[in-house]
């Protein structure tokens, strides 16, 4: 941000946040439009800009020197190496479920989110996530038991 340029951060009365670059000028002519109670019309970069005083509740004018522009200046990028090994960890987190199929169907599959029911891959029946029974030791560690073999109390809160 250049020295002739400034920032106003502005709130409408709806509560709509918005911020503007300005020049020194157009500043002097945004705070003349509020003082009076005119629509102001200005050019930012190409485009229009309008703004209603009567529907602006406050704003603020942040220029070259203002604190919160030094501030912001200051504070260190963050390493993006440490952003990508987050984003994997989150992307690791997955739901292991035993599905067990009246069809004589057993495997293990992964999910990014735990499902209520599934669909058998060999028959395409429907199994349902039994509740009661909880996790179960599997090859793959700790899993929720689908199966289809016996009927299901799907109401059931056996978390």
């Amino acid at each position: 941000m250049s020295p002739d340029n400034c920032i106003m951060t502005y709130t409408m009365n709806s509560g709509i946040k918005g911020s503007v670059v300005f020049t020194s000028k157009q500043i002097s002519e945004w705070i003349e439009s509020y003082r009076v109670g005119s629509r102001y019309v200005t050019t930012v970069n190409r485009d229009y800009f309008g703004l209603n005083p009567e529907l602006v509740a406050d704003f603020k004018i942040h220029n070259y020197f203002s604190e919160q522009r030094i501030q912001l200046e200051t504070i260190p990028p963050e390493n993006p190496k440490n952003d990508l090994q987050v984003d994997s960890t989150y992307s690791k987190a997955e739901t292991i479920m035993q599905i067990e199929c009246k069809c004589g169907e057993s495997y293990i599959i992964r999910s990014a989110y735990k499902k209520l029911k599934w669909s058998c891959k060999k028959c395409n029946s429907i199994v349902f996530l039994d509740r009661k029974k909880g996790l179960v030791d599997t090859e793959e560690g700790k899993a929720w038991y689908m199966t289809n073999r016996y009927f299901v109390d799907r109401n059931a809160l056996g978390r």
